[in-house]
């Protein structure tokens, strides 16, 4: 059906008119029926003739309910009554669901006593939005009536929600199973619902100020759905605008900060100490072959260039000024760089809204859209973009070049990814600070390294979003053909404000954010050294063919520990058939196991695994390989390992690609097995059964999404 818009229009301006910022729930139904919502009949009675007439005309049993603009929570005011089967019991109800109400209220404006029809019994579900400070409309579902509160088993999705994003909900709750009908129970109608989800996701993207629903209990059934209860609430204030900037506005920002020709730091310096200092000395010392432009009133030279007394001496275009100031100075200095029309300051400095000074911030915010100057920062180490030998920060450069972005929201979180690099000789494309993100963040940095050819994976550490659904769009594009990984920090509840309403209460900055990223096709990492590991091993392994994934091991023990983690990382163990469990069998010893996992025993000689792994390699029935190493004479570390990568070498060769992923047990030895493994293309840990598990896990995630995958 096509909403009646003019519908609801009327119904909010009327409401507004007044002054509410709730509706009742007669209001809420003609909004629903604009919608093609589904609710039971109704009628509104102010008078105990009045009622019992309207129950008997529409057929008995009803429900009564309060109507009260000022009674926004019925049940606790006893305006609230089911299943009333007679005339008496109707005219009974009526005094006293309004006596409650005067009790509960006693200066409440009552509008009268909702009559409605009794709904048949069904499965209890919620269907709710709540606006959401990072995503905005957001639609959620869950378990009805009570359950949801107590179990708040429940799903989001960003409004307004596709038919199949919505199916998607009914699958994503734990009791998703209830719903297609245990235990003889019939199954609802999961059109029905998906249909409802989608309509009311589509009302509040086309009415942005309601602010909140709630759809609950919905009654789900085989027949269809249908909202016993509606609440709705309009948004008090007005929305921030946060600018937007085009595809095309981004990429041009971005190509001139990460691909500069001229390059000037003000504050440059000639102290050792300095971070002005530190910045030239890391440009030039990192290679960078752009022009290095020193900005300082007192010195005619630095680090062997040419200083200037303004950026505005500078001769030609400057793509980037880097700030190495004091941040009280920034304003200024900030102004002549608008006047020399540079696109990007990279404020490095601290001491703005991280120290509790949110108007110097504001102020530099409001120079920079003034002028058309976009800022990365402040308060950040710099930035790194090693393919250009680019290394503006005041760390040190970093050379091992590749196919990774990182980007922390944190200094010291920056560090560690730095840190981490260099001990894993991790090829970097770029790493980058973002600090107080009083413009540039991860939206535009998606955008760039989306299409950048010198980067295939993305990481990203964030504390918050500044513009959630910008960074959806962003991820939803990037991640169809790179993976994106996300450390959310942060697990912490909205707190008072989202407890107005049931839908609000469940939304938890985790779970939402959970939800969407998942929804946009992110991959989020549980810890920091999870997402520096997924960073580091999912651009090394190929993209799996299918869901069948095979363990080989010379330990029982790890077998069962890998297994787990199959479990926990949503792999799916093959079931292997009879001629191929033959076929393995051929390898290993009478005392070995075969099925899946493979124990090949820890005894074995190396040509039982290499035998064994390339029959694993080989079957086109297998997607993907966990093997756990068991240390021995017979095999050692280190042979393992050779005979490893010249099998996946020659399976390669033959146009045979397949994720493979080891968990390595023993003594100091495996470490230089695993880090050999590592420098071939294998992912490979010492001591742990969960890592390699975790990273082919994250693999898989990203390959479903991204529709890699069949199915």
């Amino acid at each position: 059906m096509v909403p009646d818009r003019d519908m609801v229009r009327a119904v909010i301006d009327a409401a507004r008119g007044q002054g509410r910022t709730a509706l009742t729930a007669p209001e809420g139904k003609r909004i629903c029926d604009a919608y093609g919502i589904a609710t039971p009949a109704e009628g509104i009675a102010t008078s105990t003739d009045e009622t019992v007439s309207c129950a008997v005309e529409m057929g008995l049993p009803v429900v009564l309910k309060i109507v009260s603009p000022d009674i926004l929570h019925k049940t606790e005011a006893g305006g609230v009554l089911v299943g009333l089967d007679s005339p008496q019991a109707v005219q009974a109800g009526y005094e006293q669901i309004i006596a409650s109400a005067r009790a509960y209220a006693p200066d409440a404006r009552i509008d009268g006593v909702q009559v409605q029809q009794m709904l048949p019994p069904g499965q209890e579900v919620i269907i709710g939005v709540t606006t959401d400070p990072t995503f905005g409309k957001v639609i959620a579902f869950g378990l009805g009536g009570v359950l949801v509160e107590v179990l708040k088993d429940v799903t989001f999705r960003l409004a307004p929600a596709s038919h199949d994003e919505a199916l998607s909900m009914l699958d994503d709750i734990a009791a998703a199973e209830i719903l297609r009908g245990v235990r003889g129970a019939d199954p609802v109608n999961r059109d029905a619902l998906a249909d409802m989800i989608q309509r009311v996701s589509e009302l509040v993207a086309d009415f942005p100020e309601l602010s909140e629903i709630d759809l609950n209990p919905v009654f789900a059934s085989r027949r269809g759905a249908m909202a016993a209860d509606v609440r709705i609430l309009l948004d008090d204030g007005v929305p921030v605008e946060i600018p937007q900037y085009t595809h095309e506005e981004i990429l041009t920002v971005m190509e001139r900060l990460m691909k500069p020709r001229a390059i000037a730091v003000v504050g440059a310096s000639n102290e050792s100490g300095k971070i002005g200092n530190s910045v030239m000395r890391n440009l030039i010392d990192g290679g960078y072959a752009g022009e290095i432009h020193p900005i300082n009133p007192k010195a005619d030279e630095i680090c062997g260039r040419k200083a200037y007394r303004s950026i505005l001496d500078v001769p030609g275009d400057v793509d980037v000024a880097v700030f190495t100031i004091p941040a009280k100075l920034v304003p200024a200095a900030l102004e002549e760089v608008g006047e020399k029309r540079v696109p990007v300051a990279v404020l490095i400095p601290s001491g703005f809204a991280e120290s509790g000074d949110p108007e110097l911030q504001d102020q530099v915010v409001e120079i920079g859209r003034r002028l058309g100057v976009r800022l990365l920062g402040p308060n950040i180490y710099g930035y790194y973009y090693t393919p250009r030998d680019l290394c503006a920060t005041f760390c040190t450069p970093y050379d091992v070049k590749g196919g990774v972005a990182l980007t922390s929201q944190s200094g010291g979180i920056g560090m560690a990814i730095l840190g981490f690099s260099r001990t894993t000789k991790m090829g970097v494309s770029a790493i980058v600070g973002l600090g107080n993100k009083s413009d540039l963040d991860e939206d535009d940095l998606l955008t760039f390294f989306g299409q950048d050819d010198n980067t295939q994976c993305i990481a990203m550490h964030l504390e918050d979003l500044k513009d959630g659904r910008a960074f959806v769009r962003a991820a939803r594009q990037v991640s169809r053909h790179k993976p994106v990984i996300v450390l959310k920090a942060g697990r912490t509840a909205m707190g008072a404000r989202a407890a107005r309403s049931h839908t609000g209460a469940l939304a938890g900055d985790d779970k939402v954010y959970d939800d969407i990223l998942r929804q946009a096709g992110v991959i989020r990492a549980p810890g920091l050294n999870e997402m520096l590991e997924y960073a580091r091993a999912l651009p090394t392994m190929p993209t799996p063919k299918g869901e069948n994934v095979v363990i080989i091991t010379g330990a029982g023990g790890s077998g069962v520990l890998l297994s787990d983690a199959c479990g926990d990382n949503g792999l799916s163990l093959m079931d292997v058939p009879q001629d191929l469990d033959a076929a393995f069998r051929k390898y290993i010893p009478p005392f070995g196991a075969s099925g899946n996992p493979i124990d090949i025993t820890g005894g074995e000689p190396p040509s039982t695994y290499e035998a064994t792994i390339r029959l694993g390699l080989e079957d086109p029935r297998i997607h993907a390989l966990i093997l756990g190493y068991w240390h021995t004479i017979v095999t050692p570390p280190m042979v393992f390992a050779a005979l490893l990568v010249r099998s996946v070498a020659e399976a390669r060769e033959r146009g045979i690609h397949k994720p493979v992923v080891v968990s390595l047990a023993g003594d100091t030895e495996v470490e230089r097995a695993s880090d050999y493994l590592f420098g071939h293309g294998i992912p490979a840990y010492p001591y742990t059964t969960e890592k390699p598990v975790a990273v082919l896990g994250a693999k898989y995630r990203w390959a479903r999404t991204a529709g890699l995958l069949p199915g």
